[in-house]
């Protein structure tokens, strides 16, 4: 089962020395999960000082400077794992460093059919990985009915093949509902773990896109045309590119 692991933190500057502490640690827990074959991906991204939000508002596209929510602690990476079952996902998360100092945020991935094969490469001169982060307003999508649903998610399939074959696309899924979040905290060594999502909100997260892109005017580009609009938005921020795990 594929997890995607949501890394939420207050933002903060850590000292050298913390930070290279915090690297070291995940970077050996990303090497041990990739020996097991269970690592799938994982990045901090950059604050979200950089975060450019798209949304739709009476059929007009709004750009707008910061992330989607403001919030006390904002999402600051992501892992994607397949491990066997929520057990074990719970535990892994329990063994980040976020874990001790925010949230992870543990939700099932929502696999799809017809998606275009994952792909790892590295980025081009002059070109950037970026995320999207797709909010849903969960009400308004089941007050929409499972046909305007499928609809959308046709949709966004075959925009992920129009990007892959621009060679844009990196990865990309839909979640399961936020009923289905598990968080997970370390306070004082103990492990704190709750059924449902970080924060409670309206508009959650719903899904991502990894892509690379020439700018973050191409991002907004590729944003704009993500069908999820019509019901929620979409965060955009560019990821901080880790050594290759080994």
């Amino acid at each position: 089962m594929k997890y995607l692991f949501l890394i939420y933190s207050r933002e903060i500057s850590p000292t050298a020395e913390e930070r290279a502490r915090c690297t070291a640690k995940s970077m050996a827990l990303c090497q041990e999960l990739n020996a097991k074959g269970q690592f799938r991906g994982a990045s901090p991204l950059q604050p979200s000082a950089t975060a450019t939000s798209v949304r739709m508002r009476n059929g007009q596209h709004l750009v707008t400077a910061g992330p989607f929510a403001e919030t006390t602690e904002q999402l600051g990476g992501y892992y994607l794992l397949d491990v066997p079952n929520l057990d074990e996902a719970i535990a892994i998360a329990a063994r980040l460093p976020a874990a001790e100092q925010g949230t992870v945020e543990i939700r099932p991935v929502l696999s799809i059919e017809g998606l275009p094969a994952d792909k790892n490469f590295a980025t081009k001169e002059h070109h950037q990985k970026v995320m999207l982060i797709c909010y849903d307003d969960e009400q308004a999508w089941d007050s929409a009915g499972q046909d305007v649903f499928h609809a959308a998610i046709s949709e966004a399939v075959k925009m992920t093949h129009q990007l892959d074959a621009e060679g844009k696309f990196l990865t990309a899924s839909p979640l399961h509902p936020v009923a289905t979040a598990t968080s997970v905290r370390v306070r004082d060594g103990k492990r704190i773990v709750t059924d449902g999502p970080f924060a409670e909100t309206r508009e959650v997260v719903g899904g991502y896109y990894l892509l690379v892109v020439k700018d973050t005017d191409e991002a907004i580009e590729i944003a704009a045309r993500h069908p999820g609009l019509r019901y929620g938005g979409v965060e955009i921020r560019p990821v901080i590119e880790l050594p290759p795990i080994t």
